[in-house]
């Protein structure tokens, strides 16, 4: 990895953990710790609410879990607990309590933590106060940091003490947290839009993961532009730099030379090492097995696809995470298959490590999660991509972005699940092109999707940031108000 041509500084990354479910956002701010910690920085991982479920080693190891899940949810419930005694406070911060508490968080819809999420947005003025102020005590205890940065708005509500208190700049993150607010109940929805537009103007700075988002959340946040800048996320590319992009299907069989320059051919990636003997190609999905990622309309574009002459030997294979809330839709999408007589077609892959997920890509052919929101990145795409696989994604979002930047794959029409067939069919029909954006794909997801060239281009915004005089004198005079 080059050398970070930034000074030195000392950094706090501030993470939810998700409990027992894999998180986009866990993983990206892992990777990012990662790689800020090989350029040079300090930098110090704060996990927040329940612990991080990881494919990777954990950045935060031997940093406590602060705003711990079961006493936040109980300072929300109960106005008497919110002055509970220190000892009971530190008990029900025990990892026993809060892997029981993770398994219990899996199960929970927006809708049920509405008033939480808003009280969270309040920071100092909400009920879990006294939690902003044991992270700050702790905080204070290690260096000065020269820039500390959320993981996502939704914890914008720590800014304005966290600038006060430690007199440092604050970066936040922007993850996709529009869909969260969205899904909560009217009343709330509006409430939680207001109270984080009114904190988000004490954020010195956003770093949205593309020009969509972007744009989307400084209008909805009423930001000036230059208040958000887009960095690319990227991924830890070990294990896909030593796999090989997919063969020419043509040429199946055949053992090709690898001089400098060029790709082999054995066992190609995108093609697995079955599929590649048989000549029968796989269409894969790796996220959440969720109706928002759209896989509902994977599976009926695939039966479409299994009817159609020319590709009756197509495979699925579905991998991803998959929680209790997930898995009565996964259930109804299996009887869907089986009714259609192709299950004995389809394989499903739950909630694999990173061992199992970087085989599962290499099994695949084509990639496609038809995302039905507004998806703020994807980093499913950038895995793909680096695993030398082509994508099919819908014109809408982040993902016309991404592939013009990548030149890995094609776009279909939002919705029209007859056109991702169409689309999907066609990718296969030509192996020529297949082969041509798989090797486009991962070429850029290499060069320019690493967690490194991320690390690189955030740290540079974290510089510019921490060299600024500190903007806090809106938040003193609105604290001063409050007072």
């Amino acid at each position: 990895m080059a050398v970070s041509t930034v000074r030195e500084m000392n950094i706090v990354q501030i993470t939810p953990g998700a409990g027992g479910m894999y998180c986009g956002n866990c993983f990206h701010d892992n990777a990012l710790v990662a790689a800020l910690r090989q350029l040079g920085h300090q930098v110090l991982m704060v996990p927040l609410y329940l612990p991080m479920t990881l494919d990777e080693e954990d950045q935060s190891r031997g940093a406590p879990i602060f705003f711990s899940g079961i006493n936040v949810y109980l300072e929300q419930k109960s106005s008497l607990f919110r002055h509970a005694p220190d000892w009971l406070h530190r008990l029900l911060e025990s990892p026993a309590l809060l892997r029981w508490a993770a398994g219990r968080a899996a199960k929970t819809q927006p809708d049920e933590v509405g008033d939480l999420t808003i009280s969270m947005l309040r920071g100092e003025e909400g009920n879990q106060s006294r939690e902003l102020d044991e992270l700050i005590g702790w905080l204070k205890q290690h260096p000065h940091p020269d820039v500390v940065c959320l993981s996502n708005a939704l914890l914008v509500g720590l800014v304005r003490k966290l600038k006060q208190e430690l007199r440092s700049p604050v970066v936040c993150m922007l993850q996709g947290e529009d869909y969260f607010l969205d899904s909560l109940p009217q009343t709330q929805r509006e409430l939680g839009w207001k109270t984080l537009a009114e904190r988000a103007a004490e954020v010195d700075l956003f770093i949205a993961p593309s020009r969509y988002f972007a744009d989307l959340m400084g209008k909805r946040l009423n930001l000036p532009p230059d208040r958000v800048r887009v960095v690319f996320n990227g991924i830890n590319l070990e294990g896909y730099r030593t796999v090989e992009p997919t063969p020419d299907p043509s040429q199946e069989g055949s053992r090709r030379s690898s001089a400098p320059g060029q790709f082999p051919s054995t066992e190609g990636l995108g093609v697995g090492k079955t599929a590649s003997k048989q000549g029968t190609p796989v269409l894969g999905y790796f996220a959440r097995m969720c109706r928002e990622k759209g896989l509902d309309r994977l599976v009926e574009a695939f039966i479409l696809l299994k009817r159609r002459e020319r590709t009756k030997n197509l495979k699925l294979r579905v991998g991803g995470g998959c929680g209790p809330l997930d898995e009565p839709f996964v259930d109804a999408l299996r009887e869907r298959l089986k009714t259609n007589g192709v299950m004995h077609d389809v394989e499903f892959h739950p909630n694999p490590d990173r061992v199992a997920k970087l085989k599962f890509l290499r099994s695949l052919t084509v990639f496609c999660v038809p995302a039905l929101y507004g998806e703020a990145f994807g980093l499913y795409v950038i895995e793909a991509l680096a695993s030398g696989l082509p994508v099919v994604q819908p014109r809408a979002a982040s993902f016309p972005e991404l592939i013009e930047a990548t030149g890995g794959g094609v776009l279909y029409e939002p919705g029209d699940v007859k056109s991702l067939a169409d689309t999907v069919e066609g990718l296969l029909l030509n192996p020529e092109r297949l082969r041509a954006l798989g090797e486009a794909g991962r070429k850029s997801a290499l060069r320019d999707f690493s967690a490194g060239r991320m690390a690189e281009n955030i740290a540079r915004v974290f510089g510019q940031v921490s060299s600024r005089p500190l903007e806090t004198e809106g938040a003193f005079e609105i604290a001063n108000r409050k007072s």
